[in-house]
């Protein structure tokens, strides 16, 4: 497998910068479970590709204002990204600056937030702070939007980069294809019978890092925390048993499922998942998935074309493109029904 057989030219001008005023006017790309046919809809119109009894599984993850700006010791700038918090006054974080900060070397955040780099572990930083880090990161953090977002985060992100559902904060990125929701879609969905529930998979920071050969070889991914609970297991038996189908909200609520279901079957499961869903993998769970468009050569680009076929899903890319949807976090939507 070749990191070139998932790339794609995207014209920049369709990296859309900011959400469009209502959630759910968002454009839906369907690539139905068979043929090369794509189909255009409006967000709005989701209920239209759903029936009774379908189940959608949502992440209700919620996002930490997890980037903070300062200085090194040296008064060079530095910038953190968080990528979990290890204990109280312990994070693993990514720091980007001219020269990396050196182990034992302190760190300066605004307004006054003292840190000390105490390890490094590849691209990562544990980075000790002086107090604990969630008030200060409440207090003084800044939404980490992704590097492809070209501005500042506004206070319009505070709400906009998070779903309407968010309930459990751990994320340091949103997950995207539930930014689509309002709470009044949620509610049309569930009076015509489509049932709802969720999991948590906990972004983290890795998910823009690149891949590479070693992460092709080995077959798996960074890690990142996910709790699938027996609720959520008894819900999808429950939309089985009734004919419905399983919908994932976004890779990551994939990525929870078929973690879960690694044995062949689905069985609450809480811990840490490092799963690489790409060609050849096997889906136990999920028949149907909401996403977003993903970065050319990502290993979200090759779960989604595991799921549907490569050909076809690099089809329907070319096609949005050609018909200039918007592209990544804050862009437009696919329904992408299992390759029947």
């Amino acid at each position: 497998m070749k990191l070139s057989d998932y790339s794609y030219d995207l014209p920049s001008e369709l990296i859309a910068q900011a959400p469009l005023a209502e959630r759910c006017a968002s454009r839906l790309l369907h690539v139905p479970s068979v043929g090369s046919d794509v189909y255009e809809y409006r967000f709005s119109q989701l209920e239209e590709l759903l029936r009774p009894n379908d189940l959608l599984v949502l992440n209700d993850t919620r996002v930490i204002p997890g980037r903070l700006f300062g200085r090194k010791a040296t008064g060079g700038q530095v910038e953190m990204l968080l990528e979990r918090i290890l204990e109280p006054t312990l994070a693993q974080v990514q720091l980007r600056s001219s020269r990396s900060p050196a182990v034992g070397s302190e760190v300066v955040f605004e307004p006054d937030i003292k840190t000390y780099v105490e390890a490094r572990e590849g691209r990562f930083f544990m980075l000790r702070f002086t107090d604990e880090i969630k008030p200060l990161l409440d207090a003084h953090g800044h939404v980490p939007l992704p590097p492809y977002i070209q501005r500042a985060d506004a206070d319009s992100d505070k709400d906009r980069y998070q779903t309407v559902y968010a309930r459990d904060p751990g994320a340091v990125a949103a997950p995207t294809a539930g930014l689509h929701f309002d709470e009044a879609l949620l509610s049309q969905l569930a009076k015509s019978g489509v049932q709802q529930t969720t999991v948590t998979l906990h972004v983290g920071a890795g998910t823009f890092l690149p891949l590479d050969r070693e992460k092709l070889d080995s077959g798996k991914l960074h890690s990142e925390k996910v709790t699938v609970d027996k609720h959520a297991c008894a819900a999808v038996a429950k939309a089985r048993a009734a004919g419905g189908r399983i919908i994932a909200v976004g890779t990551t609520a994939v990525r929870a499922l078929e973690s879960a279901a690694a044995s062949g079957s689905l069985n609450a499961f809480e811990g840490e998942t490092d799963i690489f869903i790409r060609p050849g993998s096997t889906f136990n769970v999920v028949d149907a998935m909401i996403t977003n468009f993903h970065l050319p050569e990502s290993s979200l680009l090759m779960l989604v074309a595991a799921f549907r076929g490569r050909e076809e899903i690099l089809a329907a890319y070319r096609y949005a493109i050609e018909q200039q949807f918007r592209f990544f976090s804050y862009g437009d939507a696919m329904f992408v029904e299992q390759r029947a």
